[in-house]
C-alpha cells in the first residue's frame, strides 16, 4: 500500500498516510489519459461557428465576362471563393464536438493520473486547512511552507467560502472540490494539494 507524508498548514511533516491501492498504484494508462483529456477539451467547444458557401453569399450570378478570347481564365459569377466577397471554400457550419468515453475508460484514466502525479511525488496532503479570515495573504502564508513553483491544484471535500474566497487573487492556484475533480486539471497542475477528508473523500467514490 502506497504511502505520502502528511503535513500541517506550517508545512512540517507530522505523519504518514496510507493511500488506496486501487487509485494511487493503478497501472498508468496513457492513452486513456489522452482519450479524456481529448474529450473534456471538445466537450467544452460550443461548435457555434458558421461562414456562408460561394451558394449562400449574396450577389454574384451574372457571368461576369464572357468565356472565350479574353486570355484570362473563365467564371461564372463573382461569388466564388477566390474573389473579394465571395463564398468560403469547405465552410465551417455548426456541428457538435462531444467525444463520448465510456465509463471504464474514464475511471481508469483517473486513477493513472492520480498514481502518475504520485511516483512523480506531485501530491501533498494537509491534515487540514482552517483560515481565521478569508485573506489572501493568509493563503500565500500557508502555500509558502510548501515551495510551490508552477500552477497548483487545491482540493477540497466541498465549498470552504472562507479558503475559496482567500485564494481567488492567487494567480497559479486553482481550487477544485472531490466532485469536480477530473483528468485534465489533475495532468495540468504542477502539485496537488489535498486535505485528508479530502483525500478520503476521492478514495470513496473512484476506488
Amino acid at each position: 500500500m502506497p504511502k505520502t507524508a502528511l503535513y500541517n498548514m506550517e508545512g512540517k511533516a507530522i505523519g504518514e498516510v496510507e493511500l488506496s491501492d486501487a487509485i494511487f498504484a493503478a497501472p498508468v494508462n496513457t492513452a486513456a489519459m489522452h482519450l479524456v483529456v481529448r474529450s473534456i477539451l471538445a466537450n467544452k467547444r460550443q461548435g457555434t461557428q458558421s461562414a456562408l458557401t460561394r451558394n449562400e453569399v449574396r450577389g454574384g450570378g451574372r457571368k461576369i465576362y464572357r468565356q472565350k478570347g479574353t486570355g484570362r481564365a473563365r467564371h461564372h459569377g463573382n461569388r466564388a471563393p477566390q474573389f473579394a466577397h465571395g463564398g468560403m471554400a469547405f465552410a465551417p457550419k455548426p456541428r457538435d464536438y462531444v467525444i463520448n468515453v465510456p465509463k471504464k475508460v474514464r475511471r481508469l484514466a483517473f486513477k493513472s493520473a492520480l498514481t502518475s502525479k504520485l511516483l512523480s511525488e506531485e501530491i501533498i496532503v494537509v491534515d487540514e486547512i482552517k483560515l481565521k479570515e478569508a485573506r489572501t495573504r493568509q493563503m500565500v502564508q500557508f502555500l509558502k511552507g510548501f515551495e510551490l513553483k508552477n500552477t497548483t491544484l487545491l482540493v477540497l471535500p466541498g465549498r470552504d467560502e472562507t479558503v475559496v474566497r482567500a485564494s481567488g487573487n492567487i494567480p497559479k492556484l486553482q481550487t477544485l472540490y472531490v466532485n469536480t475533480l477530473n483528468v485534465y486539471d489533475i495532468l495540468k497542475a504542477g502539485k496537488i494539494i489535498l486535505t485528508q477528508e479530502a483525500l478520503k473523500g476521492v478514495e470513496e467514490v473512484y476506488a
